[in-house]
């Protein structure tokens, strides 16, 4: 979805990849790889403790509860780390509106809700 969003031009201020090779002045692959790992192995790992704990019974609902945290935490934490300011309003309304408006994290949750109760239910 991320490649779909650079690729089709859509809000290129709102680009975490650059934004984390920009923060440790990297190489923009290195940004992807840490994007890669931060989703996969933080964000993966945190959801497998966390999943109990998480209020809804049905994973994907217990998936896409903890892609907004995840967003939240991005939006709040990250985007100040980066000096895009808070929610990224440093890079302008469109960017503002865009991370508002995003729906990349709420997929990512649903799919990680998914694909955990699938490796734990072997269903």
């Amino acid at each position: 979805m991320m490649l779909i969003k650079g690729f089709l031009g859509l809000v290129t201020e709102l680009e975490p990849v650059g934004m984390i090779s920009g923060m440790i002045g990297a190489p923009e692959i290195v940004g992807w790889i840490g994007h890669f790992v931060i989703g996969t192995i933080a964000w993966g790992g945190g959801f497998a403790i966390l999943h109990s704990y998480i209020p809804p019974s049905n994973a994907i609902i217990k998936g896409i509860v903890f892609g907004v945290g995840a967003w939240l935490i991005m939006m709040v934490i990250m985007m100040p780390l980066a000096g895009a300011g808070l929610f990224g309003i440093n890079l302008g309304i469109g960017a503002l509106a865009a991370a508002l408006a995003s729906m990349l994290h709420v997929v990512f949750g649903a799919v990680l809700g998914l694909v955990y109760s699938k490796e734990i239910t072997g269903k």
